[in-house]
This record gives structure tokens, C-alpha cells and sequence, in this order.
């Protein structure tokens, strides 16, 4: 090593950047939010994008909502296929706002959270019960992994 000094200066620059970057966090579930036009707005995205839209019904009162997007935060390789083929509006279902008006035209939801898969225009494609995509106390990579391929608009 001939410079070992511009070397450290250099490994320690890189450190810093790192700590500087953000980390990704959790979108929290807000009953304040209007899930119509969230959702109008996502059908828009969608159709500009090609993309397919998921509503990820729950509230901030539910660990398994909680753990869901943790997973994702933890397991990027499943958080970029989400991305690169999903909207996700989040939609609240809280005592604060129930969202029954929504989700009154939707099949009805047995456990949250709750996923709905819609296409680009906004027309209902499949209902998820999380439930199956998790083993024991988490989401299950290879389930959520599959239920993602499987429902993206290339179904890859």
C-alpha cells in the first residue's frame, strides 16, 4: 500500500456516506387519508407505468400489518419486484375511519392485513388472505416471493 492515509481517508468517506443515507422506513396506515383518490390516483400511476396495484388493507393497531412491511424493509430482492410491478395503496381500517365505503366494493376481508390485487384500471383480480403467506411468527419470502410473480402484470 503506498498511500495508507488517502486509504483510510478514503474507506472513512465511504463510511460516512453510508451512515448518512436514509433507511428506508414504513409507510404508516392514516385514517386521514382518502383511499378513493388514493386509489385514483394509484389507477393512473398504474396505467402510465403498466403496472398493477395492490391495496394493503390494515391499521396501525395490527402487528401482522407491522410485520408485513417490515418483511419488505428486510427482504429488498422481494421489495424491488413489488416496486418495479405494483402500486400499493395502503388503506386504513381503523375505529378512526373504517373505509367502508371502499372497501364495500371489494369481497369481504377475514384478517388483516388484507391484500387486494387490482390491474391497471382498477378492476379487481384476487384477494389475499396474508395469513397464507406467512410460517409461524413471519411472512414466508418464498410464499410473498411467488404471490408477487404470480400476480405482476408479466406474471414473472
Amino acid at each position: 500500500m503506498r498511500h495508507p492515509l488517502l486509504c483510510f481517508v478514503l474507506v472513512l468517506s465511504l463510511f460516512a456516506v453510508a451512515l448518512t443515507q436514509p433507511k428506508p422506513t414504513r409507510e404508516p396506515f392514516d385514517p386521514k387519508r382518502d383511499a378513493a383518490k388514493d386509489i385514483a390516483a394509484a389507477i393512473k400511476t398504474a396505467k402510465k407505468e403498466n403496472k398493477r396495484i395492490i391495496l394493503d388493507v390494515g391499521g396501525e393497531w395490527c402487528i401482522w400489518c407491522k410485520r408485513l412491511d417490515q418483511f419488505f424493509l428486510d427482504n429488498r430482492d422481494c421489495a424491488d419486484v413489488l416496486k418495479k410491478n405494483f402500486v400499493v395503496v395502503k388503506v386504513n381500517y381503523s375505529k378512526e375511519n373504517e373505509n367502508k365505503e371502499v372497501l364495500s366494493k371489494y369481497p369481504k376481508i377475514t384478517g388483516y392485513p388484507h391484500l387486494f390485487v387490482l390491474d391497471k384500471n382498477g378492476k379487481l383480480l384476487h384477494s389475499q388472505d396474508t395469513g397464507l403467506l406467512e410460517e409461524g411468527d413471519h411472512h414466508d419470502r418464498t410464499k410473498i416471493m411467488e404471490f408477487l410473480k404470480k400476480w405482476s402484470p408479466t406474471g414473472k
